[in-house]
């Protein structure tokens, strides 16, 4: 091993901080101990349901005004009456993010009745097709990347001005481990989640700038609908043998918005029971 005399001379002085100022070691965690978001505001898209409504669960438990949204109004208003019944703050709305009239819809109603955006949970997906990807139209490839990619970089791009008048923001995108493993009959919707690795890794270093920071949440085989006798042969490829739970997912959304993550940008967190996960 060759002796590098600069490398040791900078870990020196950096352990001699450390221990002359422990409080730089530790960033003063005592006073921020759990991943409070109080006075935050979080727009979920998609949250009416599954890993959408999880997360939104997970984040007003945390303390956040959570805005919901889904196309359907009856969607909307059911999501709304049972977060309230768990005394959640929150509001919502229907929304297609794939029109940018209902997209404008979305953050102007979050701004006017709740003051400001702070966080943006991009979970809205679609897959209008399945089998032989060579068999795709370009009607489908362009609903898919339209909903899934675009849709999620244009919110992204509306908030970053309303985050920035409240000092920063956090954004997290849902993405797939398809994204990893292309699934079989699924592949203009496996490309759109591949995007979304990119998207991430693309936007993070001009939102840093705005003190915002983006991360990526790829989530496995999760149990919300579906015959059993399908989804147990995934169980096949996880190490922890069970079918993931969008709670597992809200809770991770939830930590990437929070305090504790505040060094975390540009990454994605894979949610898979253990699956194998490598572009």
């Amino acid at each position: 091993m060759t002796f590098n005399p600069l490398s040791y001379a900078m870990l020196k002085a950096v352990t001699r901080c450390l221990w002359s100022n422990p409080v730089a070691g530790r960033r003063m965690m005592s006073h921020h101990i759990s991943p409070n978001l109080s006075g935050r505001v979080a727009i979920v898209t998609a949250s009416t349901d599954g890993i959408g409504l999880a997360a939104a669960e997970a984040l007003g438990q945390r303390g956040a005004h959570v805005v919901v949204s889904s196309r359907r109004q009856a969607n909307v208003d059911k999501a709304v009456s049972l977060l309230r019944s768990r005394n959640i703050k929150v509001i919502g709305t229907t929304c297609n993010v794939g029109k940018a009239e209902d997209r404008d819809k979305l953050i102007s109603m979050t701004i006017e009745q709740c003051g400001g955006v702070d966080i943006l949970v991009s979970n809205a997906a679609v897959n209008p097709f399945f089998g032989n990807i060579l068999e795709s139209t370009e009607e489908v490839w362009d609903k898919i990347l339209g909903v899934n990619v675009k849709a999620s970089f244009l919110l992204t791009k509306q908030v970053v001005p309303h985050m920035e008048k409240r000092g920063g923001g956090s954004v997290v995108i849902v993405s797939s481990v398809a994204g990893y493993q292309p699934v079989q009959g699924l592949g203009p919707y496996s490309v759109s989640k591949t995007a979304l690795l990119g998207l991430t890794r693309a936007l993070a270093p001009d939102l840093t700038h705005s003190n915002i920071r983006i991360n990526c949440v790829a989530p496995g085989i999760i149990k919300i609908c579906g015959k059993m006798s399908v989804l147990e042969e995934f169980l096949k490829q996880t190490s922890i043998k069970r079918l993931g739970q969008p709670e597992d997912i809200g809770g991770v959304i939830a930590f990437l918005c929070s305090y504790e993550a505040s060094y975390i940008t540009g990454e994605t967190i894979t949610v898979t029971g253990g699956m194998n996960c490598r572009l």
